[in-house]
Order: C-alpha cells, then sequence, then structure tokens
C-alpha cells in the first residue's frame, strides 16, 4: 500500500510540472517596454526560429483588399506543384476579367487583352509584379469554373494551412461582404510560401514586367525603403485602412511582418521602415538546447519504464533582446499519458516558449528512445494508478 501511495504522488507530481510548472525555464532580466506601433493590428516573426517578436491583435479579422492575392498565389502555385497544371498552360482572357481586372476597370492590371491566351508563366508576374486584378481572375476562371468557385478553394486551402481565421470572396482583394483576413494569418501564409515555392518566391522580388507593351515597374511600395525587403505586397480597404505583408533579409536573419489598420501610405512606409528596423538591429539569435539534448520527459504506462526523455529534432533557438532579453518560461505539452509501446522519435507533445504570458514559440518535442510494452504487472499497476488518479 506503501508503494503504491508513493507511486500515485509522483504522478500528481508529473502531472503539475507538465501542465502547470514551467520547464526549462530561462531566467533573464525584466522585460523591456513594448515597441509601440501605429498599426491597429500588426504581426512579426523571426523566419529561422519562429520566435514572434511583436504581435499586437494579430488575430483581430480586416478585409484582406489586394493581399488576397497572396493566397490566390498559394493556389496556383500548389497546382503547379501538383501538376495540376503547368507554366506553359494557357488561359484565355474572359470578357468577365478584362471589364473587372483588365483596362476598363481603372484598377491595377497587367493589361491581358480581350479574348487573348496568355500562360500561366506571365500570368504570375501579371499577378505578383504588377499586381494585376484581370490576372488574378484569368487565372482563377481557368483553374476552376468561375471566379467564386476559386475563391471557395482559395478558403478551403486556407484551412487546410491551419488559417482558420481567413475567407476570401473573390482572386483579387476587390471590396467585396465576405473577404476577411488577420496579420497572423498573412505572415504565416506567407512564411508558407517562401517555404514551399523557392522557385517562385523571387518573383516577388522582379523590379519590373512589361505587358502588351506597357511597361509597369514592381508594385509594392515596400521596396522604396531599400532595407532588404524582397516581398511581398500592400493594400487598401475602405473603412479599415493600409495594410501591407514584407519580409526582409539582412545579414542571415529574415523577418515577416503584417500590419493593417495604417492611416495613410505615408505612414505604412514610415510604420514599416520603424518595425522592421527595429526587429533587425535589437534582436540576436540565443541556442537554450542543442539538438538531441533532452528536454524533459513524459509519463509512460504499461511500458518496460516509467517515463521517457523527450528531446526536439533540430537545436532549439529564439531570437531574443540583445541588451535587456525577456525573461522566459518553457512548458513541456502533452497529452498524458503515453500508453507502451513507445517509438524511438515519436511525436508526442510541444515546447511552448514563453514572455510573460504571451507563446513566442513552440518546438515539436519526440521521443529519445522505444519504450517496450511492459510485464502483466507493471500494467495493470499502471492501469490503477490510472484509475485512482482520474477517480480523486
Amino acid at each position: 500500500m506503501r508503494r503504491l501511495l508513493i507511486l500515485l504522488c509522483l504522478v500528481l507530481l508529473q502531472v503539475f510540472l507538465q501542465t502547470g510548472a514551467p520547464s526549462g525555464a530561462v531566467n533573464a532580466q525584466e522585460p523591456p517596454p513594448a515597441f509601440v506601433t501605429k498599426a491597429k493590428q500588426v504581426y512579426m516573426v523571426e523566419a529561422k526560429t519562429g520566435t514572434v517578436l511583436l504581435a499586437s491583435n494579430e488575430n483581430q479579422g480586416f478585409p484582406p483588399a489586394s493581399l488576397a492575392k497572396l493566397m490566390t498565389m498559394e493556389v496556383v502555385f500548389s497546382a503547379l506543384k501538383r501538376g495540376e497544371i503547368s507554366r506553359e498552360t494557357v488561359f484565355p482572357v474572359s470578357e468577365f476579367a478584362w471589364r473587372t481586372g483588365g483596362a476598363p476597370s481603372g484598377t491595377t492590371t497587367m493589361f491581358a487583352a480581350l479574348k487573348s491566351q496568355i500562360r500561366v508563366e506571365d500570368l504570375i508576374r501579371g499577378v505578383v509584379v504588377q499586381n494585376g486584378n484581370d490576372a488574378c481572375i484569368v487565372l482563377a476562371e481557368g483553374i476552376s469554373r468561375s471566379e467564386a468557385e476559386f475563391a471557395s478553394r482559395m478558403t478551403a486551402r486556407a484551412k487546410d494551412l491551419g488559417l482558420g481565421r481567413s475567407v476570401f470572396g473573390n482572386s483579387t482583394g476587390l471590396p467585396d461582404t465576405e473577404s476577411r483576413t488577420t496579420a497572423r494569418d498573412l505572415v504565416e501564409l506567407s512564411r508558407h510560401i517562401f517555404r514551399e515555392y523557392p522557385e517562385f518566391y523571387p518573383i516577388y522580388a522582379q523590379p519590373d514586367f512589361t505587358w502588351n507593351k506597357i511597361f509597369q515597374r514592381n508594385k509594392n511600395p515596400l521596396f522604396s525603403l531599400n532595407i532588404g525587403v524582397d516581398g511581398l505586397g500592400a493594400g487598401f480597404a475602405e473603412g479599415s485602412g493600409y495594410a501591407l505583408v514584407a519580409s526582409v533579409a539582412r545579414n542571415g536573419t529574415r523577418l515577416f511582418l503584417a500590419m493593417g489598420g495604417l492611416a495613410s501610405d505615408k505612414e505604412r512606409l514610415e510604420e514599416a521602415r520603424r518595425v522592421l528596423e527595429w526587429g533587425l538591429s535589437s534582436f540576436e539569435t540565443k541556442v537554450l538546447f542543442k539538438q538531441g539534448e533532452v528536454i524533459g520527459q513524459a509519463s509512460v504506462y504499461g511500458g518496460t519504464s516509467s517515463h521517457v526523455d523527450l528531446i526536439a529534432k533540430e537545436p532549439v533557438d529564439i531570437y531574443l533582446p540583445a541588451n535587456n532579453p525577456d525573461r522566459l518560461s518553457g512548458r513541456i505539452v502533452y497529452r498524458w499519458p503515453l500508453r507502451a509501446p513507445v517509438t524511438e522519435g515519436q511525436d508526442v507533445g510541444v515546447l511552448r516558449i514563453s514572455s510573460g504570458d504571451r507563446v513566442v514559440r513552440e518546438v515539436p518535442l519526440v521521443t529519445a528512445k522505444p519504450i517496450e510494452t511492459g510485464s502483466l504487472v507493471s500494467q495493470a499497476t499502471d492501469a490503477l494508478l490510472e484509475l485512482m488518479f482520474f477517480w480523486l
């Protein structure tokens, strides 16, 4: 009976450590005051570590305007990657595409000629470089039966990517009642495009593109900052203001930033410069755990061992303020208890690294070694302990 009570206490202690107490905490000085920006919504992360550098109203919805074209391009890039279409596939310019997004529309356009046939390769540049609404609609109608059907595909694809707060009513971002996104979703979408489509991402930095004998410079206003921005775009919607998504690289560091709710194009450029320069100059990378280093343990029931070490597949590093690092805490979260057998390298949980009450990074954790199924006696004992715990 005494042994049973001791084991029960150990179980309760493990649950407390797993759900409530910080694990792998890093102590430092008190964090500096939060960086203040005029943007109503903002979200910025460092690309390599995924560290959240700045976040305010990052899950608050607003119309994407032209930033909806990022999702349009993701669907197109995905179709190319799967072989659904090719760069040489040709799509026709319908009257709807021409009138809604072409020369007669008075909006940003590729100047695609009515009833002409255009390669996907050129349409992509028409969207990414020239911000052409006609090019978006031609791609949407070519890949799906209509722009409305393509927009439904955009929303479904966003949910597949974990961007559950984004809804798209069209391919262009022209005003509609349905389209909504968030700063966080825009950053995660941009990071996804950068990682998954390296052959297409450089097009975002292409300085100009000529179509229908009309020369146009890249429509992204952020290139005028000359601070290393190589994508992705900007937008404006009545009632919600000016927005942007930027990717900047300098000295091996890449940041992704989304901002919304800015009052003017001038304010958008000024705030983008301030936030990006702060992110690039005020932080440095710190390694918290080496690759394969034991970070914590998880309880195992019905196995030859009562616990298993947890490790990360890669070094666990974080992008911290250089002169006044934040006070960090780490917590291991997994579904308790693990049941034997457990395989080596099995995904079992995450390490959540927080600065104050804000999670700045999540790192997947795997088991360091296998745990075989234990004897009938050990399985029965563990089952009894589990039953007693839930009864208590």
